[in-house]
């Protein structure tokens, strides 16, 4: 079994509600729900909204390989009607967004995954509730705790 530690978000529709059907969702094809975090109130990143975010970040034990994780998490995405980034890339308001942040340690770099997530250590959105439910947990690449890269956060 593989330890999935994933980060949910929504800024769109009924937050709280969409978050909760996810994880739901998460835990009927992925595996059972280990940990997860509460709700985190943020404001948008990458891009200027008048729609505040809800985060959170679950841990998930999973019999599934890496990538059948991500078909799962975009299947979910679909089924509670998330269109994904345009195709300049921009991001945008979305009624729910889950992202892979760590695969076990396993380090994957496909063009459509890729474990780490490469911008979770400039996220404190992601860092504040993947701290609650793993705070030692060390990141395979910069080889620093979950802790450490909250805190070197300005």
């Amino acid at each position: 079994m593989a330890r999935l530690f994933l980060g949910l978000g929504s800024n769109l529709g009924a937050r709280e509600q969409l978050l909760k059907k996810a994880i739901d969702m998460m835990e009927e094809k992925l595996g059972p729900i280990k940990a997860q975090s509460a709700f985190y109130e943020t404001e948008a990143w990458g891009f200027q909204s008048e729609h505040t975010f809800l985060n959170a970040c679950v841990l998930v034990e999973t019999s599934l390989p890496a990538r059948e994780c991500l078909q799962q998490t975009q299947d979910i995405e679909k089924e509670l009607g998330r269109s994904h980034k345009t195709e300049n890339g921009l991001y945008q308001d979305r009624t729910i967004d889950i992202d892979i942040l760590f695969y076990d340690n396993e380090i994957i770099d496909d063009v459509d995954l890729k474990v780490p997530h490469p911008l979770m250590h400039l996220r404190r959105f992601v860092m504040e509730p993947l701290v609650e439910i793993a705070a030692d947990f060390q990141h395979p690449i910069l080889h620093k705790t979950c802790e450490q890269i909250l805190n070197s956060l300005t």
